[in-house]
């Protein structure tokens, strides 16, 4: 009888462990899989600004900005095409996440360099929004005979971008920046500024989205001759190429200068017609995915 007793509490054990493994089996298979959201944008510039978007490991991107003068500035300089801005730069992603870059601008005669690394990334379930930190050094150079030091010549810029992917078609982003020049005319400016961005993009079709930006400054002394940053844009994707056609407030381009040094008012007609245009490269051949 005792033998008896144990089979059956050996036999009832068992179905009880094989229901468990099965219910648990079925639980995982109707749990929502977590996936990571990706192209928030397409490119790493939203209009003047960044995105939270970064390279891939090993991919090269070549970035060729251009500003012309303001369309308000009359025929005599054929409504602003006489007058150039340009930035020649390159940024390398030395992980998927992290990427550092460089570039020269001519309106300025000044050399940055950045780094920018994705902090979080938006998830279908769990993590609302993708944020990705930016960090930004700049040189201005100076011209022959000029006895200003290095340290008075140079400015940084933190931001943290902070974007959420709404739809396939729609993308907003929030920027709030500091900026900090080690040398300025205190009657019109602080050492240390700080300004909030937002910007969008919105997809229109397979290749064409519309996107703008805003940059507020924040703490303005009244004596301060800059405007805040405004710019709008069409993005059209050619392959490996994407082009944006921009009209600006300001025809500067770096952080430093576009959000802080802005003359322009959009609204009152100084407005600057651009463009980027930008190439990736891959250096690196990425590893082949295992079989599953």
């Amino acid at each position: 009888m005792r033998r008896i007793c144990l089979l059956l509490a050996a036999i009832m054990f068992y179905h009880l462990a094989v229901s468990q493994d099965d219910l648990l089996k079925e639980l995982d298979s109707q749990a929502p899989k977590t996936t990571v959201i990706e192209n928030t944008f397409k490119g790493s510039r939203l209009v003047n600004g960044q995105t939270v978007e970064t390279r891939g490991k090993g991919e090269l991107e070549f970035i060729f900005s251009h500003r012309f003068g303001a369309l308000n500035s009359g025929s005599y300089n054929l409504y602003g095409l006489d007058k150039a801005a340009v930035r020649l730069g390159l940024e390398y992603g030395i992980t998927d996440r992290l990427g550092v870059g460089f570039g020269r601008s001519s309106s300025d005669k000044m050399m940055d360099y950045y780094v920018r690394y994705k902090l979080l990334r938006q998830q279908t379930s769990g993590m609302p929004v993708t944020i990705t930190g930016f960090g930004y050094a700049s040189v201005k150079l100076a011209p022959p005979g000029d006895a200003t030091t290095l340290n008075d010549r140079t400015a940084y810029v933190t931001q943290l971008l902070i974007a959420r992917k709404f739809t396939p078609q729609l993308s907003l982003q929030l920027m709030p920046t500091f900026v900090h020049k080690n040398a300025v005319d205190k009657t019109i400016e602080s050492n240390d500024q700080l300004a909030i961005g937002v910007g969008g993009r919105f997809k229109v079709s397979r290749s064409v989205a519309i996107t703008s930006e805003y940059y507020h400054r924040l703490d303005v002394k009244s004596t301060n001759p800059y405007k805040n940053s405004i710019g709008f844009g069409v993005d059209i994707e050619t392959g490996g190429h994407v082009f944006q056609l921009l009209l600006c407030s300001s025809q500067r381009i770096t952080e430093r200068t576009f959000i802080t040094e802005s003359t322009g008012d959009f609204f009152n007609g100084d407005i600057h017609l651009g463009f980027n245009v930008t190439r990736a490269f891959q250096l690196k051949k990425p590893k082949p995915k295992l079989a599953q």
